[in-house]
């Protein structure tokens, strides 16, 4: 097995461990974002902003990742963190929950949107692909700390289990040994749920351009992650169930998103109509370029203009077509003047021969 930790040393004899967990986290991030920034351009908007934005979004999307985990763990009977409350803070061991990290990552995006005047919905559209592919390859994370696997199998992708890190149903040696026990590798089925759901959702998006509507994408998203998290669901024997039901808490909020998906894109085409949705958009709300134009440097503004797309490409080229009419305007008056002084001086010599010969 690969070791959790990549390497390690003390400085002034504070530990500094750099972890695999961390890296792929990291990793998935920053990948998710630079997707995400190239869907916001292809809209119109200032990808830019998505970077600014990640600053709030990460930090609280971890944060809350890990209550949703420690609140998880609880709702299925374990006394770990009740035991070991500074274990809470202890994020590199593993333990973060993707409903927490998009429940409160969604609510940092938010503000940040709102303080910044950003249509959510544009860029809510723009992060549902980048999340499928932040997502996925974050899960080798799992494999490296030895966890998110699923019950015994003897398919050939089985993977080996260390006994430190069995579920306790599995505990027991002699009935799962280490040397022939493998387990469904849960994981990899998600990472390659959420590529594949990645790769669709991008194509229908730009297949469909035309009859996508603000929010639309990401109703689609929500409805490919719900199912696709329901079904994962049943990999995961370590998640609590629903009283005696085979139902878990994840695969229940999987669900409604996925009815929340579907609602959304019934209102969204008009099939559904509910109060609360009047005011819904039917085109994306983009920041006027005027507005970003007065905080860009003169300096930097020819290639600020260049990046802001068609509408700020037409002005920057109105100025030049305006300069040459101004000159034309200024040289024209100077020859009509010209022209008529030389031929009246002409017709004047002209009639005075005229008159000499008459005499």
């Amino acid at each position: 097995m690969i070791n959790p930790i990549i390497f390690q040393f003390n400085i002034l004899g504070w530990p500094i461990t750099l972890r695999w967990y961390g890296v792929l986290v990291m990793l998935g991030a920053v990948v998710g974002t630079l997707i995400a920034e190239r869907e916001v351009n292809r809209r119109g908007e200032n990808g830019e902003s998505i970077w600014d934005g990640l600053v709030w979004i990460l930090p609280v999307g971890i944060i809350g990742a890990r209550l949703w985990y420690v609140v998880n763990s609880m709702l299925g009977g374990g006394t770990y963190y009740i035991e070991n409350p500074i274990k809470i803070l202890y994020i590199w061991e593993g333990g973060l929950h993707f409903f927490g990290g998009l429940l409160f990552g969604g609510v940092a995006l938010y503000y940040f949107l709102k303080q910044n005047g950003m249509d959510i919905w544009l860029f809510l559209d723009s992060i549902a692909p980048a999340i499928f592919i932040g997502q996925a390859l974050a899960r080798p994370a799992n494999y490296i700390n030895q966890e998110l696997y699923g019950q015994p199998t003897k398919l050939p992708w089985g993977i080996s289990i260390d006994a430190q890190h069995r579920l306790a149903q599995y505990a027991d040696l002699g009935k799962f040994p280490v040397e022939t026990t493998r387990f469904h590798p849960t994981f990899l089925y998600e990472m390659i749920l959420n590529i594949l759901l990645a790769l669709l959702l991008i194509w229908v998006s730009r297949q469909y351009a035309e009859k996508m509507k603000p929010g639309a994408v990401f109703s689609i998203w929500l409805v490919f992650a719900g199912l696709a998290r329901a079904f994962i669901e049943f990999f995961r024997p370590d998640q609590p169930l629903i009283g005696n039901s085979f139902v878990t808490y994840s695969m229940a909020v999987s669900l409604l998103m996925a009815v929340a998906g579907v609602v959304m894109l019934l209102v969204r085409y008009g099939r559904l109509q509910l109060a609360m949705a009047e005011n819904w958009e039917n085109e994306y709300h983009i920041k006027s370029v005027g507005t970003k134009a007065k905080s860009v440097p003169q300096s930097t503004a020819p290639a600020a203009i260049l990046s802001k797309g068609p509408v700020a490409s037409k002005a920057a080229t109105k100025k030049p077509a305006a300069k040459s009419v101004s000159k034309t305007i200024t040289k024209k008056p100077v020859r009509k003047v010209v022209k008529p002084a030389k031929t009246t001086a002409k017709k004047t010599a002209v009639k005075g021969k005229a008159v000499r010969k008459a005499k």
